[in-house]
């Protein structure tokens, strides 16, 4: 079945990063997958998550630093990264900020993000 999805949902969230939602638990109902539009400002981050599901980013703007277990990747615009299932990663962004797209199997919920205290 085609769905035609007109707008996004916007998750609040703290540290002034935008989060509008086009699929996933909140806009569309979809449990299987999330796709989201992000954007962060300048020195945000957030504390370290080891999610259960896969998270694919492509970085339209700006870069996305991603902390891992085997060290600190920078993903710069025009570049993509993805995390599996039960790796803890730690996400920031630098000095100009980010705006990023991300698709997550399945879809993105604060309890199965797990993230730190």
């Amino acid at each position: 079945m085609v769905r035609k999805i007109d707008s996004a949902t916007r998750i609040p969230v703290p540290g002034g990063k935008i989060i509008d939602e086009y699929v996933g638990r909140v806009n569309s109902g979809d449990a299987g997958i999330s796709i989201a539009h992000m954007k962060a400002p300048a020195g945000w981050d957030e504390p370290a998550q080891t999610p259960e599901f896969a998270e694919y980013t492509l970085v339209l703007s700006g870069t996305v630093v991603v902390e891992h277990a085997g060290g600190t990747t920078e993903v710069r615009a025009g570049q993509a990264f993805a995390c599996e299932p039960g790796e803890k990663v730690r996400y920031s962004c630098g000095p100009e900020g980010a705006e990023y797209v991300a698709v997550c199997l399945p879809a993105f919920s604060p309890e199965t993000a797990r993230r730190d205290e």
